[in-house]
């Protein structure tokens, strides 16, 4: 693999759908999908993943410039939810046909902080790096290996 930092997920062979995912960086966790869709639900399904992804950014980049520029955070929570919706139902979406993956995320800041200092700490969440990668266009190379 090329890069200083790669992800490498394997089955486990332990029930139909178990992957063993392991990090560059040492970490190892297990991905399965729910019992209902086949799985043992021995750890957190993919869209799981993926909304911990987004999540743990937002919380994060808001943190660091909460600790930047010196404002009074004591809290973040960020709350995520996926769900998938007919084009033709969203009003927002520029895709007119199948189905628009939808996140919603809830977001609470505590801490002794202005309205204006609230609102800059809520507004760079969505500067975090996970959010603007899934936001542009995104370009995945596979190829097999043998």
């Amino acid at each position: 693999m090329s890069g200083t930092e790669w992800i490498s997920v394997s089955e486990t062979g332990s029930g139909k759908f178990s992957n063993k995912i392991t990090t560059s960086s040492g970490h190892s966790m297990i991905a399965d999908e729910p019992k209902e869709l086949g799985g043992e639900d021995s750890g957190p399904n993919p869209y799981d993943f993926l909304l911990a992804a987004l999540g743990s950014c937002k919380s994060m980049t808001m943190r660091m410039y909460a600790n930047h520029k010196g404002f009074n955070l004591d809290h973040v929570e960020v709350t995520l939810t996926h769900r998938k919706i007919h084009a033709k139902d969203c009003e927002k979406c520029e895709t007119e046909k199948g189905m628009v993956d939808i996140i919603d995320t809830d977001i609470t800041i505590e801490g002794d902080l202005t309205d204006e200092q609230r609102e800059r700490i809520f507004a760079i969440a969505e500067k975090c790096p996970v959010h603007r990668t899934i936001m542009n266009e995104v370009v995945i190379n596979s190829k097999l290996t043998v």
